[in-house]
């Protein structure tokens, strides 16, 4: 299944070190023009989501909206997580490249 995939991607790039995850950690990164692509939890809080979309729109950093915090987080091997900002270009680009083949119900990118 695709979202395995993504998921599976997600958790290579944590033991990469290519993660950063949470408000902080992505605000720290997003202030470091650092960020490759921003994916954010659907059930994420809609503050949350306008203020790093909007930054995000900025910056011209891809934003996806994927998965729920509870599975994002377990595919880190962390508590829930509304946040994850990948840093590593080949990484976001493989991604992004899983999400665009799952349906149009299950995510939604965002090019900005």
């Amino acid at each position: 299944m695709v979202t395995d995939k993504i998921y599976g991607l997600l958790g290579l790039a944590r033991r990469a070190g290519k993660i950063a995850s949470g408000d902080s950690a992505v605000e720290a990164n997003m202030k470091k023009q650092k960020v490759a692509l921003l994916l954010v939890a659907k059930d994420a809080s809609s503050g949350v989501t306008d203020k790093f979309s909007h930054w995000c729109a900025d910056l011209k950093v891809p934003v996806v909206t994927f998965g729920q915090k509870e599975s994002i987080g377990r595919a880190l091997g962390q508590s829930p997580r509304s946040l994850v900002a990948v840093l590593d270009d080949g990484f976001a680009r493989a991604i992004r490249k899983a999400i665009s083949e799952t349906s149009t119900e299950s995510s939604q990118i965002s090019r900005r």
